[in-house]
């Protein structure tokens, strides 16, 4: 095994093709497997693109994450901004004919200002989904389309992060006063006339919409990183995106 290993490190050194290296080890060590030999040539381009996906990936994830989790992160960016669901805009539209503006904006702020807290949970899932990334993992999605890493970490970190985000957001709703103003608002809305009457899960709601945002944002840095050359910014990150370029 050492003698294998030494003849591959003197490869480049003695400029002597891979085929002509592996007929050299088998006459010096028997029971050479060949396919071995090969997968141990190739194992620094194997490290390579799977330490420039995970270097990318979470680049990008802290990137958009901080973004998110910022005051307004939500509320002020139209990618992601958290609306009404469609049973409540009706309610929305009827405080306002009613002059019970304020309220109704009340009620869409605190729905984002919810999705921030929760997206401040996401990193450690996002983290150890990039961690387990395979080779095979990374060469697809080096090789694949524009949003590939994104779909990666949605299917991998889509149920953890329902489970942490749900109760941030029950929390939040509870910690702002959000429960006691929408119960407010519905009931409001509810004693109207003329109306019929609704009763939203907003948690579940706001919820399923931070992890939309969080995605969205995501998927908006693996563009660029896949299109613009200016934002890789190190040696590996050009090197594993330049195999994807020449595809």
């Amino acid at each position: 095994m050492k003698l294998r290993f030494a003849l591959l490190l003197l490869l480049p050194l003695l400029g002597i093709s891979q085929n002509n290296l592996l007929n050299k080890i088998k006459k010096e060590v028997k029971n050479v497997n060949t396919d071995d030999l090969k997968k141990i040539t190739s194992n620094s381009n194997a490290i390579d693109i799977s330490a420039g996906l995970k270097e990318a990936l979470n680049k990008g994830i802290e990137k958009q994450v901080t973004k998110l989790t910022a005051k307004d992160g939500f509320l002020k960016n139209e990618l992601v901004k958290i609306m009404l669901p469609s049973e409540l805009k009706k309610v929305d539209e009827t405080l306002r004919k009613f002059g019970l503006g304020s309220m109704a904006d009340e009620g869409l702020i605190i729905l984002n200002r919810a999705a921030e807290d929760a997206v401040k949970e996401s990193t450690p899932i996002f983290v150890e989904a990039v961690k387990n990334m395979s080779f095979t993992d990374a060469k697809k999605i080096l090789m694949g389309s524009e949003n590939e890493a994104t779909s990666y970490l949605q299917t991998n970190t889509s149920s953890a992060l329902y489970s942490k985000f749900n109760p941030v957001v029950k929390n939040s709703f509870s910690k702002v006063g959000a429960d006691k103003i929408w119960a407010s608002i519905i009931k409001k809305y509810n004693t109207l006339p003329m109306v019929s009457k609704v009763n939203p899960d907003l948690t579940d709601y706001t919820t399923n919409k931070a992890l939309e945002g969080v995605f969205k944002m995501i998927a908006v840095e693996e563009k660029i990183i896949r299109t613009d050359l200016n934002s890789r910014s190190t040696t590996l990150l050009q090197n594993v995106f330049a195999i994807q370029d020449k595809k």
